[in-house]
């Protein structure tokens, strides 16, 4: 469990691991970083309560490097990953490892389900199950069991992730798609298990979400070219939206003569807007205002990160 400034969550998600029926020995191993709040006193009282809960330290802060040293530290030959403000389903373990061993999979994962407790987060929640939200992936929108590209977290084989290498350290993002990539093209298989449900902790407030889905779009562009040919139109939409609105409102206001052009920024607002309620219906008021901005939130820093990601990272990648 990667753990950095999570002195909020931390307790419950180490108490949904410990709390699984597993027939067989289960450790937790928590790669703690250096965190501004009281993390890490919170991790020490963990380990100090159960002798199943270990820690390692994590002194660049960094999720891949906390999964390396996780694993590296790890005892046993089935490796789960979760993180530090999530919560397993019942029965989450012994599932996954019995599909794991059932279809031969290096890695089995499931669902992340985004629940909020405030407006803001049960409005981000809702972007984050739907469709018009995050595209049509099976781990935010659910389906059928199955291969799939990536899944959430992921239980692997540890013969599996030390065969492709663990997780790259040069992606601070998307290390988990980068990862089941490689597995992937080794051969190995990656199988979506719709039964496997992951409580997921949304971002509070505007900044928070901005900053995740501007590194989400980030470092998916360093994945691009790394691994070339893993684009495809569901990640190419955002940056698309971004050029096309921002072309179509310049346009629109140079002169008289172009003025339909805003009619690309206006179908924009309204499809969001339109779109965000129907996916909160049922909310309070206050989340369903909410939601269209976050969508909008979510879409132009996703696009925005992907156009502005930095080429030196990129040139990093491929060295």
């Amino acid at each position: 469990m990667p753990v950095l400034e999570e002195e909020r969550h931390l307790r419950a998600a180490v108490g949904r691991v410990l709390a699984q029926e597993y027939p067989g020995e289960m450790e937790v191993v928590l790669a703690v970083g250096p965190s501004k709040d009281r993390t890490q006193e919170v991790a020490d009282r963990l380990a100090a309560e159960d002798p199943r809960v270990r820690i390692v330290t994590n002194p660049s802060g960094r999720t891949p490097d906390a999964l390396n040293a996780g694993i590296g530290a790890a005892r046993h030959e089935i490796i789960a990953r979760v993180d530090g403000h999530a919560e397993l389903c019942d029965g989450y373990l012994a599932t996954a490892v019995t599909e794991l061993l059932r279809v031969g999979a290096a890695n089995v994962g499931g669902i992340m389900d985004a629940q909020g407790s405030s407006p803001q987060e049960r409005a981000v929640a809702a972007a984050m199950k739907s469709r018009i939200g995050v595209g049509n992936a099976r781990f935010h929108v659910g389906g059928q069991a199955g291969e799939a590209e990536t899944v959430y977290l992921g239980v692997f084989r540890r013969d599996a992730l030390e065969a492709a290498g663990g997780y790259d350290s040069h992606f601070a993002r998307a290390q988990d798609w980068e990862l089941n990539h490689r597995i992937r093209s080794a051969g190995g298989l990656v199988w979506f298990v719709p039964d496997l449900t992951v409580t997921y902790r949304p971002r509070g407030t505007f900044k928070a979400l901005a900053r995740q889905y501007f590194n989400y779009g980030r470092w998916r562009r360093v994945v691009a070219a790394r691994h070339e040919g893993t684009i495809n139109l569901r990640y190419l939409a955002p940056p698309a939206m971004v050029v096309g609105t921002c072309a179509a409102t310049v346009l629109g206001l140079a002169t008289r003569r172009t003025r339909f052009a805003l009619l690309v920024p206006a179908v924009y607002a309204a499809a969001v807007t339109a779109g965000g309620l129907a996916i909160s219906r049922g909310e309070n008021l206050e989340t369903r205002l909410r939601t269209p901005a976050v969508l909008a939130t979510m879409h132009w820093c996703w696009g925005i990160g992907f156009l502005t990601s930095p080429k030196k990272l990129r040139d990093k990648a491929l060295a």
